[in-house]
């Protein structure tokens, strides 16, 4: 290589580094900006334009799936001498002799159209009105109460306001679509326009109001039974007590000890002077009220029992555990009938009923299992939930049920556990729930919220956070179980600052005083 190409190259390879501007920074990140504005600024919702043939292809499609048994029938001819204006009120447009033949029908016994009209050739043909007649007749007849049933339609948010306790449904102005389907005799529900459905408007409940606090336990309070006589309820807390309670003042009646851990569940029985307790050492222990001392234990679990339930009709009581099983005991044999395996993870909640399924168990694993108590096995396993599951309330008289969890809290319908609706807005984990007669669910959080639910529609009328008891921290603010009592006029709750707080309806509300803040969304019923 000379001289002279080293040059060359030199020169080339400077001239190629001279191209390269060097910018800075912000002139970088600005034009990063740029590409991203650019690449995100198009409309992709914009529709497609529309293309004519296809068009045509999908309206002859419509036509044959829609309109088949009406495409055979005449139509109005449109002429130079019969112009389109002719087809209004007042003229009589009808087929003339030598129209269209399917518009002539000759009977025959011939007749003539009036009195005093002489039978001729031209009298005796029968002559039907054209389809233009047809129209304008039935546009200036007074509206039919079939055209009336068949135009109403929800009413708007304005007419819903304005005859806010009323009738919730309005009559839509006629159409001509409509007069034109009532005139030619035929009514196709694809042309009438269907609304989005609404949620039903919710029924007016009082709100409910703190009415009394009662300390005593010295730990979380973490369960509560009412008696069937409404006259004293339960706890069970984290100080390792039982304590029975006077419904009415509130005071302290019993104090009953021999769990050595925390007191998860307590149950008074309808049937029999027991009352069952079950806590974090895996215990079970049936309680004689006649003498307040142990009767009876339950042993099988292998971990922590987390809660329990009696059946209401047989001699059955039925326990969950963190060892991911429920068991099923005969009381007075404390014979372990079934063990019901199946979750994957700690059984947080257990409820009983008399109808099928017998049983419901809720689970740290995200699912609601129904079981068939005389078989002893899995009868429908519900797995809509994303969270754990840890409250579940039966409604004392539909045949359904709420199950509570950190996502949402959902309805279902037994016995297959069908489901009805999202109850969304309580975003925190949820550890108690209780429905009434009323229908009023009650869900309580681990964040010291309540909130106070319309069991039909699932609207939310009232929220709750109480404060904690004096000399407790604010994180303290926990509802670990609640509950109606059996008149459903008291709510009770068992909460983290180591009190139980009694709630009531406010007997002065009125539905004037505090009206429901409530408008017919469109209704957003999602599975998952």
């Amino acid at each position: 290589m000379t001289d002279i190409d080293v040059v060359d190259s030199n020169v080339s390879v400077y001239f190629i580094f001279q191209d390269v501007q060097k910018h800075s920074v912000h002139t970088l990140v600005f034009r990063s900006l740029k590409r991203t504005h650019d690449m995100f600024v198009a409309d992709h919702a914009k529709p497609v334009s529309l293309d004519e043939t296809s068009h045509k292809v999908k309206m002859a499609a419509k036509l044959r799936a829609d309109y088949s048994a009406v495409l055979h029938m005449p139509i109005l001819k449109e002429g130079k001498d019969r112009p389109l204006g002719s087809n209004m009120p007042g003229n009589q447009n009808y087929a003339q002799p030598g129209d269209d033949p399917e518009y002539l029908i000759t009977g025959t016994h011939a007749y003539p159209s009036g009195p005093g009209v002489a039978l001729t050739a031209d009298t005796q043909i029968h002559r039907n009105p054209s389809e233009g007649g047809v129209h304008a007749m039935a546009l200036a007849l007074p509206p039919s109460q079939a055209r009336l049933d068949a135009s109403r339609t929800a009413a708007g948010v304005g007419d819903i306001h304005r005859n806010a306790g009323g009738a919730e449904r309005s009559s839509a102005p006629h159409s001509h679509a409509m007069s034109l389907l009532e005139g030619g005799g035929t009514k196709n529900s694809s042309l009438v326009a269907r609304k989005a459905p609404t949620m039903p408007k919710p029924q007016w409940h009082a709100p409910w109001k703190l009415f009394r606090v009662i300390s005593g336990h010295l730990g979380w309070v973490r369960s509560i039974a009412v008696e069937p006589g409404n006259q004293w309820f339960v706890t069970g807390a984290g100080d390792r007590t039982i304590k029975i309670w006077d419904l009415a003042s509130g005071k302290l009646k019993l104090s009953l000890t021999g769990h050595i851990s925390t007191v998860r569940g307590v149950a008074v029985s309808t049937r029999s002077p027991y009352l069952f307790s079950c806590g974090e050492d895996k215990q079970v222990k049936c309680w004689d009220l006649e003498y307040n001392k142990v009767i009876r234990h339950y042993h099988g679990h292998l971990s922590a029992v987390y809660d329990l339930d009696l059946h209401p009709t047989i001699d059955v009581l039925v326990t969950c555990s963190r060892d991911a099983t429920a068991r099923v005991w005969d009381i007075r044999s404390k014979a372990n009938v079934h063990t019901l395996s199946g979750h994957t993870n700690t059984v947080a909640t257990v409820r009983c009923q008399a109808a099928e399924p017998q049983i419901i168990t809720g689970s740290h694993d995200s699912t609601i299992r129904l079981w068939d108590l005389i078989a002893g096995k899995t009868r429908a396993t519900l797995t809509n939930h994303k969270k754990s599951v840890r409250a579940l309330a039966l409604h004392p008289r539909q045949y359904t049920l709420a199950s509570g969890s950190a996502d949402n809290i959902k309805q279902w319908t037994f016995p297959d556990g069908n489901f009805i609706q999202n109850l969304s807005g309580h975003n925190a984990i949820i550890n108690a729930m209780a429905v009434n007669s009323d229908g009023v669910l009650v869900s309580g959080a681990d964040n010291g919220t309540i909130h106070l639910w319309d069991w039909r529609t699932g609207y939310n009328f009232q929220r709750i956070h109480a404060a904690v008891q004096p000399g407790s921290l604010d994180s303290e603010s926990g509802i670990f179980a609640c509950m109606f009592d059996h008149s459903e006029s008291r709510l009770i709750t068992a909460e983290a600052d180591k009190t139980i707080k009694v709630y009531k309806e406010d007997d002065t509300a009125t539905e004037e005083s505090h009206p429901i803040n409530w408008k017919p969304e469109i209704l957003k019923r999602k599975r998952f």
